[in-house]
């Protein structure tokens, strides 16, 4: 059950930062969002810790 809520959010987080970065970046309209540097740099830092996530979820726990 863990994996898949980690998975779950994990797709979340990489979905949610590449709006964030579209609308950073101009190219989605309609939010006070549009065209700030802010989301810009914030989306893909999101996007990437949810590729991250997403990585250990699959990976699994390291056996020694």
């Amino acid at each position: 059950m863990g994996k898949i809520v980690a998975i779950a959010f994990a797709a979340l987080l990489i979905a949610t930062g590449g709006v964030w970065t579209l609308q950073g970046l101009g190219y989605l309209k309609g939010s006070s969002m549009t065209g700030s540097t802010l989301w810009a740099t914030i989306g893909p830092i999101t996007a990437a810790f949810g590729v991250s996530l997403l990585y250990v979820a699959i990976r699994g726990p390291r056996k020694r």
